[in-house]
């Protein structure tokens, strides 16, 4: 064999190892990203989650807004990046604990009595105006002694929380979409789908609440989201109740 030929020869081999290399690489990092992503949203291969759905106030049948289907669709192709599976429940046929499974529940507490317990013992420091008679505190966030009202179609806030049950190191997570309207519902759900793998760095497998403000919604859709405040601590401590009036 001559040197040219024995170039060659070498070359051809150290390019095969070098591509073999980086595919092992390139499979490394895809892996390590996929076990991350998996443990922040609690949905190891072939693990069922729960989709939980207020109903459309149309009748007892369960029929979801259009902004929330959006949302239910943002949060599928999530589920099923992790190779997992989805099953979707109502809000009033959800009877279980959570933990044993990761949960993502969508609405305001006057449309989704899910939502409502999970606010009451998990976010004791939150309150929602639930009138449903029109009125500029309709719908308004109580956090840490500060309204936040909404004005529809111009500025409207959503809470984005992930939480999870005592110390158990196997608990699943539950994430809480709990939105001044539908649209909110779904802006919270695509800055999660956005926003994940940061939030992930920053909060590990521990719990958040990010109060967002999506601005603009009757022109932007639910696309322009501002992070307001992270409430973690404010929304998680009991605060006392309003004074009654004399």
């Amino acid at each position: 064999m001559n040197d040219d030929v024995r170039n060659i020869v070498l070359g051809v081999i150290a390019a095969g190892v070098s591509a073999a290399l980086g595919w092992l690489a390139r499979t490394y990092l895809w892996r390590r990203r996929m076990r991350r992503k998996q443990a922040f949203f609690g949905l190891p291969d072939n693990s069922e989650s729960l989709l939980v759905v207020n109903r459309n106030a149309g009748g007892p049948e369960l029929s979801v807004m259009r902004h929330d289907v959006f949302a239910l669709l943002e949060l599928a192709a999530l589920i099923k990046d992790c190779r997992a599976h989805a099953r979707v429940v109502a809000h009033d046929a959800a009877h279980q604990g959570f933990g044993e499974r990761a949960e993502f529940c969508l609405g305001g507490p006057y449309s989704n009595y899910r939502m409502a317990a999970h606010l009451s013992s998990l976010l004791p420091g939150v309150r929602v105006n639930v009138d449903t008679e029109p009125g500029p505190h309709q719908g308004a966030f109580h956090i840490d002694g500060h309204d936040y009202l909404m004005d529809g179609g111009r500025s409207e806030y959503v809470l984005l929380a992930r939480l999870t049950a005592g110390a158990r190191r196997d608990s699943r997570p539950v994430f809480l979409f709990c939105g001044q309207r539908a649209i909110t519902n779904q802006a919270a759900t695509r800055y999660l789908a956005r926003n994940h793998e940061r939030l992930a760095r920053k909060y590990g497998d521990g719990s958040f609440v990010l109060l967002l403000k999506v601005v603009n919604s009757q022109a932007y859709g639910p696309d322009v989201v501002e992070l307001v405040a992270d409430v973690t601590g404010p929304a998680r401590t009991p605060s006392p109740e309003p004074a009654a009036a004399d």
